[in-house]
């Protein structure tokens, strides 16, 4: 019997921090280092500097099982890492760590893939819950949203949650400032296309100016303020 653990049982999961506060991110690896099964393997303060990071340890066949990521940082923000994570590194978990609950930024995380979203006041035992579940292949909802989103699910969807994706496309071109000419441009459409799809998006985000429809998309995280 004296062989003790096997590997699968006795391999940490290991964990990228990433937040532009470094504040929270030695608190949480202060917090994880005393845990047994979960190990850090990294920081970074912005999403680039994950990506950088990421590339790093894929060399060396050591990618993180889990990236916690933060949605608000300046050089590039959570919501754009998150989509790069998802596309060069399937395997990686992602868990968003946010001081915001809006359920639109709730449900645009969970669409681009995340496996969980904390709030940044959870407490120890929910980052490691959130971890764990997501080593699952679960998704873990900071408790304090579970209810918000159980509500959000209930009503009938409204605002950008009934964008297809070209509308998506459109609104954070919108939000970026940029012409019809410049959206037509960007898209490989006609200007009078790309005029339908801002009138489209507007109508359904229920706003009446391209300003409006940029607020929202900032809101709900598609875009950085």
């Amino acid at each position: 019997m004296g062989q003790g653990m096997s590997n699968e049982e006795s391999a940490a999961l290991r964990v990228l921090i990433v937040d532009d506060h470094a504040i929270v991110r030695r608190g949480i690896a202060a917090y994880l280092e005393v845990l047994d099964d979960i190990e850090t393997v990294g920081q970074a303060e912005n999403g680039r500097v994950a990506l950088e990071r990421l590339a790093e340890l894929a060399t060396f066949e050591s990618l993180p099982d889990l990236v916690l990521l933060d949605l608000i940082m300046p050089v590039m923000d959570g919501m754009k890492t998150l989509k790069q994570i998802k596309e060069k590194y399937p395997s990686v978990k992602v868990v968003i760590l946010t001081s915001f609950g809006e359920p639109e930024r709730l449900h645009e995380a969970l669409r681009q893939g995340a496996r969980g979203y904390l709030l940044k006041d959870a407490g120890p035992e929910d980052v490691a819950a959130a971890i764990r579940a997501a080593a699952r292949d679960e998704v873990y909802i900071d408790p304090a949203l579970a209810l918000d989103l159980t509500k959000s699910f209930a009503s009938p969807p409204t605002g950008i949650s009934t964008l297809t994706e070209r509308e998506r496309d459109v609104l954070v071109l919108v939000a970026e400032g940029h012409s019809n000419q410049d959206i037509a441009g960007n898209l490989g459409i006609s200007e009078r296309t790309a005029r339908t799809h801002v009138s489209n998006v507007l109508g359904k985000l229920g706003v009446s100016s391209r300003t409006q429809a940029a607020l929202t998309a900032v809101n709900a995280g598609l875009v950085s303020p």
